[in-house]
């Protein structure tokens, strides 16, 4: 395996960090990337309201009593406020809880639901503008990418959530750089930052909640980081190479060039290779269910009429959603459902949508899915794209003899299949519609989509505080 670089073998990337997310300004930005940005947020916020509507945000809402939280920071769809650091742990919770939110295909990072959060607390709290707080998501969002990037999907293949332990690191400088630090204090966050830096994958083995906290986590322990950092609390001065650095502890045997990726960050931007989600479940069966709709459709497919399906993925994708395979063909909850990609296609072929109500017990437990999810199997297919791309297909034999096939390079909402403006609010007012009314939805929609022409994020966070 390749050692990773020592600190005095390479540029330090903390610091090439911190100085170019001190150098970035607004008009640096192109316009394009201003407006999809939006889009982004918009679509998170949405997710966020729908959240409400589930147990698990009900429970984790609840928890906040348990410590008490005092404070005026807005958590999404409530008119109480809570303490910052319990908005951003909240926030991040309730836009990833249903896993509907967006994902930087190539460092596999949910990055608006980390960098959103703490940037959103912050702003709040100092009653910044409304270009300040895209800057500063913008500078988290790109932050994260980078850094993922750079472990090639391997973090999952150890066991750790990209996002549990990217997250805190894009958000820290964004935190940082809106707290008035310095480039030393940029450094020292991002050192502690990784001491705070986290996420196992250990929910798979039983569809438990632990993932959707990891982006709420990282928010939260990103404003502790950058509060600590600023203040002048001494974190380690790089926290990327080295014996015990970043990707020595989570991405072990991966060789990082730290000159490439400082000269990259803010060069190229990230935020336009963001998938924005048509489905509610793991990013990595997107593909597989838009290839089994598109031959279903072609082929007016009816479940009786197929003998078997095998799947088409990279291998290093069936940790995720393959493995175990027979607990995967009978997901045992709906967070279970979300990452089986037999369940994914068995439902896409029976019922031709793939949704919220989809994930639903009475859904989950059908009999005409289940019983199709049965004769599915999964193989490895070298035309995939993985990491850079979420690629996947299948293969549908029906009980004819005849063989359909279909494999979709790019996944739609990825790059190159951007899902329009018009498809992403369609799906935030439905989210929304889960618990506020159309109209209250529709004025938190067009309040973002002039984000940038806030004087004070006031005005979007009463609106937000919308019960």
């Amino acid at each position: 395996m390749s050692s990773l670089l020592t600190n005095d073998e390479a540029p330090r990337l903390s610091r090439a960090i911190a100085e170019r997310a001190l150098a970035l300004q607004a008009p640096d930005v192109p316009s394009d990337v201003w407006r999809y940005l939006k889009l982004c947020l918009a679509d998170a916020i949405g997710i966020a309201f729908a959240s409400r509507d589930y147990d698990f945000a009900h429970k984790s809402l609840a928890s906040l009593d348990i410590l008490g939280s005092q404070g005026s920071a807005t958590i999404l769809g409530q008119s109480s406020t809570v303490a910052v650091r319990d908005a951003a742990l909240m926030n991040g919770l309730l836009i990833h809880g249903l896993d509907y939110d967006d994902t930087h295909l190539a460092s596999v990072v949910h990055c608006s639901a980390s960098a959103l959060p703490a940037t959103l607390a912050l702003a709040e709290s100092k009653g910044l503008g409304g270009q300040a707080l895209l800057l500063a998501t913008l500078t988290a969002i790109e932050i994260d990418a980078l850094l993922g990037t750079q472990a090639g999907g391997v973090f999952q293949q150890v066991g750790f959530h990209p996002t549990g332990v990217v997250g805190v690191f894009g958000a820290a400088v964004a935190a940082a750089t809106l707290m008035g630090g310095d480039l030393d204090a940029l450094i020292r966050t991002q050192g502690i930052a990784l001491s705070l830096s986290s996420g196992s994958m250990a929910f798979l083995d039983d569809g438990s909640w632990t993932k959707r906290l990891h982006p709420g986590w990282a928010a939260s322990a990103a404003l502790q980081a950058a509060s600590l950092g600023v203040s002048g609390f001494e974190g380690p001065g790089e926290a990327y190479g080295g014996r015990f650095g970043f990707y020595a502890l989570y991405a072990p045997g991966i060789k990082v060039d730290t000159a490439a990726i400082a000269t990259s960050l803010f060069s190229k931007w990230s935020l336009e290779s963001v998938a924005i989600k048509p489905y509610p479940i793991c990013h990595f069966n997107h593909a597989p269910v838009d290839a089994a709709l598109a031959l279903r459709a072609e082929h007016q497919l009816a479940p009786e009429q197929i003998a078997s399906i095998t799947i088409l993925l990279h291998e290093r994708q069936f940790g995720v959603v393959v493995e175990p395979l027979e607990k995967k063909r009978a997901p045992q909850s709906e967070y279970d459902a979300k990452f089986s990609v037999p369940y994914a296609v068995a439902t896409a072929l029976c019922k031709g949508v793939f949704g919220l109500s989809e994930l639903h017990d009475s859904a989950r437990l059908d009999s005409t899915v289940l019983d199709l999810c049965q004769r599915i199997d999964c193989a490895h297919d070298e035309r995939s794209r993985y990491p850079e791309m979420f690629s996947g297909g299948v293969r549908i034999t029906l009980k004819d003899g005849t063989v359909l096939e279909q494999f979709e390079q790019v996944n739609r909402g990825a790059e190159g299949q951007l899902l329009p403006a018009e498809q992403v609010r369609d799906k935030f007012m439905a989210n929304c519609a889960l618990s506020i009314t159309a109209e209250e939805a529709e004025s938190i929609w067009q309040c973002l989509m002039r984000l940038d022409e806030l004087e004070d994020v006031a005005s979007l966070t009463a609106l937000l505080r919308t019960e």
